[in-house]
């Protein structure tokens, strides 16, 4: 049986891309991931983000029901970070638990959220 120890920041995460624009998708193990590895999984998504001239980034919400500061931390982070580049981020796929977090942060109205991955994926193409 997993304890919360077990689980790895690669395994919070799946990291896609689709034309310029980088999928960010949080898996059902980032409701259980360990606070210690906060820094871990920061480095695994912005690695690669600094790298790039005007980062395109959806984070898909779709598998997750909940999430706590640490996460919130790192969207903020990964947001900065695409805007300090020129680029933008966006968010989909929320539940109604999400969504209330979300909007209790204010950051919903911070980020665009869009129905789907594909909606947010061709909504930063066009932009």
């Amino acid at each position: 049986m997993a304890t919360t120890n077990d689980i790895a920041s690669d395994e919070a995460f799946t990291i896609e891309r689709h034309g310029d624009v980088t999928v960010i998708t949080a898996t059902p193990a980032l409701e259980k991931l360990s606070f210690r590895l906060e820094e871990q999984a920061a480095e695994m998504i912005l690695e690669p983000i600094q790298k790039q001239a005007n980062p395109l980034i959806v984070f898909d919400l779709s598998r997750v029901n909940y999430f706590g500061s640490m996460f919130l931390a790192l969207l903020i982070r990964t947001w900065k970070l695409a805007s300090a580049h020129g680029g933008s981020m966006a968010i989909s796929g929320v539940t109604a638990n999400t969504r209330e977090l979300l909007r209790v942060t204010a950051l919903d109205i911070v980020w665009p959220i869009y129905d789907t991955r594909n909606e947010a994926v061709e909504a930063l193409s066009l932009d």
